[in-house]
């Protein structure tokens, strides 16, 4: 109806192209768009297309609608072919193929639901790891050695969430939501009701090992047993169990909350069934998980490794350190 009354003239035909109701005054604009290019700088240093969406705006304020269009035209036909574009697009596409892992998810196989999750170790990764969980609606079991260590990791994930508060990501009543998902324990007796365990100690062999011969002991038999470890050799973790068919690697990146990547470790032991659970698990706490092999580094620290080494090198040498680091940051 509404369509029809304009096209026969009984309402007007207001063009949107042409509204200026919106506007600022010229001056006022100019001053608007100098602070968003600032802040634009100051996000992506390196990115051009922010900067040119001003520009655009800007010419349709200044010349009029209709030379915004054509700026608007000419400034996309120019970007569509930049390296960023490439980039951006080259992104966008690897970043849904990490759902698609052969020998995993093309076998059919169903995600089991995750109702608790148990985490070993209260230290910053551990800490990080559970502030994710409860994030996402998981009730966590945090486990550690003595009381003094216990309070220390729910003070740091308390920390983590007033951090949210502050900065207005969360309610008072979301907080104390997240919060009430949260218990603590320095046994292993309330582990037998958990589906997904993840160990964040320190890198000690020996400890990982005692570790996960415990959990095989006290978890039910559908349990996933993965570990946050970013060095260590999975199957060297699980030596001593019978249950290398569901050691996993979890590994988040510092701070754990926060940072979007989680890298699927699997072995040659790993079932499919285990790594589609934890896909699905890294998706609900809205991370990016990679299912990798089972290799020194993973894929992360395999590539920072020797990204860290050559800038030491250069250092070695005698290059001004100043120098080494405006490349890394200028690589992005």
């Amino acid at each position: 109806r509404w369509a029809l009354d304009i096209c026969e003239l009984r309402k007007p035909w207001i063009k949107s192209l042409y509204k200026t109701d919106k506007l600022e005054p010229l001056g006022e604009a100019r001053e608007i768009l100098k602070f968003a290019r600032a802040q634009a700088r100051k996000q992506a240093a390196n990115l051009e297309h922010p900067l040119v969406c001003i520009d655009v705006i800007e010419e349709g304020i200044v010349s009029g609608p209709r030379a915004g269009l054509w700026k608007e035209a000419n400034a996309f036909q120019g970007l569509l072919f930049s390296d960023t574009c490439k980039s951006l697009l080259h992104v966008f596409f690897s970043q849904r193929a990490t759902s698609k892992v052969p020998g995993a998810t093309d076998l059919g196989l169903m995600p089991r639901k995750i109702t608790k999750v148990a985490i070993l170790g209260g230290g910053l990764m551990g800490s990080g790891i559970a502030t994710a969980m409860i994030l996402s609606n998981y009730p966590v079991l945090l486990k550690e050695v003595n009381e003094k260590f216990l309070n220390a990791g729910i003070d740091r994930i308390k920390a983590n969430l007033q951090s949210r508060v502050r900065k207005g990501k969360m309610t008072e009543e979301r907080y104390e939501k997240a919060l009430s998902l949260l218990s603590g324990a320095l046994g292993y007796e309330k582990f037998k009701e958990v589906d997904l365990v993840i160990e964040a100690v320190i890198e000690n062999v020996k400890l990982k090992q005692q570790i996960f011969a415990d959990l095989e002991k006290y978890c039910p038999s559908h349990c996933i047993l993965a570990t946050n470890t970013s060095t260590i050799d999975l199957n060297l973790i699980g030596e001593k169990t019978n249950s290398q068919d569901r050691i996993i690697g979890a590994h988040f990146f510092s701070p754990a909350h926060v940072m979007p990547l989680l890298e699927i470790v699997r072995t040659q032991h790993t079932s499919a069934q285990v790594v589609v659970d934890l896909l699905d698990v890294g998706k609900r706490i809205k991370k990016t998980p990679i299912v990798v092999g089972n290799c020194t580094g993973f894929a992360v620290n395999r590539m920072f490794f020797p990204y860290t080494q050559s800038a030491l090198l250069f250092v070695d040498y005698g290059m001004d350190v100043y120098k080494i680091d405006r490349a890394c940051t200028k690589f992005g």
